[in-house]
Order: structure tokens, then sequence, then C-alpha cells
């Protein structure tokens, strides 16, 4: 692998950053707003999970009393 020089190397790093392409607050907001709607989702959906679970588990407990 050859050695780049550090002049080099910060060209390089110039050039790769003018190739970001950074979201718009249109999307951002966009984004945010259905990464809230998915956590919200998830959580009920594990809080239901986790609820029915617990039922199980207290219901075979309670069998072995």
């Amino acid at each position: 692998m050859a050695k780049t020089s550090p002049a080099e190397f910060i060209n390089q790093v110039r050039a790769e950053a003018r190739k970001i392409v950074w979201p718009t607050s249109r999307e951002t907001v966009q984004t945010t707003i259905m990464v809230i709607i998915m956590m919200t989702i998830l959580s009920l959906f594990f809080f239901g999970v986790d609820t029915v679970f617990n039922a199980i588990v207290s219901w075979l407990t309670s069998l072995a009393r």
C-alpha cells in the first residue's frame, strides 16, 4: 500500500468532505417525527409482549406453589 503525504491526505479529506450532502431542515424534522412514531409503536409492542410473558410466568409459578 502506497504511503500518502500529509498534504495529499488533507486534499483527499477535503475532496471527500465536498461530497457530503446534508439533509434539509424539513428532512430532519420528518426523520425525527418518524423515529418518534416508530419508537412509540415499538415501545407499546414490547410493553405488551412483556406483560403477556409476565402473566404466563406468574401463572406457571402459581402452579408450582
